[in-house]
């Protein structure tokens, strides 16, 4: 039996993930692709071979965005053939929800998980807190996976072989676009699925971007950069007592495949793919570094 998934996306003009993640799932059409203006997207799918695309059992079916015009492009370039006028007409024709759009996660995703619909929600989470307290139930049980796709990074793969040979590790250095709120989970999340995030005490740095020492009483010193307008920047560089190892994390197909490859396990389980409480420790991380003003500190 199909099942049948619902995709809610946009806000943010520039946030391509509904397109991407439709596609990965239902294959795409290139003529509409083109006249959706993601030629980004479109030139990673198009280096992909047909068999790439897809997972046995799974198709979205339902879509919307804040714009008609928007949902209606999507569903045509990623082959989705329900168009709905609001989430809530997506209640009992779905199995489970991915949520790929910045904001609204809580008012969007919690009516569909007080009813048993497993939901992805895109990064991050959230860093309010009486919101992330409402979620935690639906992160122990199951229902509920939010994560950087960067988490799963191809590219990580190698990292994570190449690790013991230049331990111990004593600086990580991450380096990425935008802003910490906005995309400083990427590599906080790469850092943490390689086992090497363990925070007790922030600083940020005096800096104009976003910059943080993350510090540790037994792990790696950590230097986060968030360096606001700039181009493609996902920037891994860690040093070992015997070695240092550098990562471009670029692979977004890859990326996102796997992480919707462990939702769609997660929808048939139940099982957490991630620690709860790793989601939650990363969460107040990103807040409480966020709040803090320059050469001022705290401790988690």
């Amino acid at each position: 039996m199909v099942k049948n998934i619902g995709i809610i996306g946009m806000h943010d003009e520039g946030n391509g993930h509904p397109f991407s993640f439709s596609a990965i799932v239902n294959g795409y059409d290139r003529e509409q692709f083109k006249m959706a203006n993601w030629s980004g997207i479109l030139n990673y799918l198009e280096s992909k071979k047909e068999n790439e695309f897809g997972f046995d059992g799974v198709k979205i079916t339902h879509a919307w965005t804040q714009d008609k015009k928007i949902t209606k492009i999507l569903c045509a370039a990623c082959k989705i053939p329900n168009l709905v006028d609001n989430p809530s007409e997506m209640l009992g024709k779905i199995d489970a929800l991915i949520v790929a759009r910045d904001d609204m996660h809580a008012e969007i995703a919690l009516p569909f998980l007080k009813i048993g619909i497993p939901v992805f929600i895109d990064k991050p989470l959230t860093l309010d807190e009486e919101e992330l307290n409402s979620f935690i139930p639906y992160l122990k049980n199951g229902t509920l996976m939010s994560t950087s796709c960067m988490r799963f990074a191809r590219e990580l793969d190698s990292v994570r072989s190449d690790l013991s040979e230049i331990l111990p590790v004593k600086l990580i250095s991450a380096t990425v676009l935008n802003e910490l709120d906005r995309y400083g989970i990427h590599m906080i999340d790469a850092i943490d699925s390689l086992g090497l995030l363990s925070v007790n005490k922030v600083k940020r740095l005096d800096v104009n971007y976003d910059s943080f020492h993350l510090q540790s009483e037994n792990g790696p010193e950590i230097l986060l950069n968030c360096l606001g307008e700039v181009s493609k920047t996902f920037h891994l560089s860690i040093f070992g007592k015997k070695g240092h190892i550098h990562a471009d994390l670029h692979d977004n197909f890859n990326a996102f495949k796997r992480t919707l490859g462990y939702f769609f396990k997660m929808v048939d389980d139940k099982i957490p793919p991630i620690e709860p409480e790793k989601v939650i420790r990363i969460m107040n991380l990103i807040r409480e570094s966020k709040n803090l003003k320059p050469n001022c500190s705290i401790k988690l």
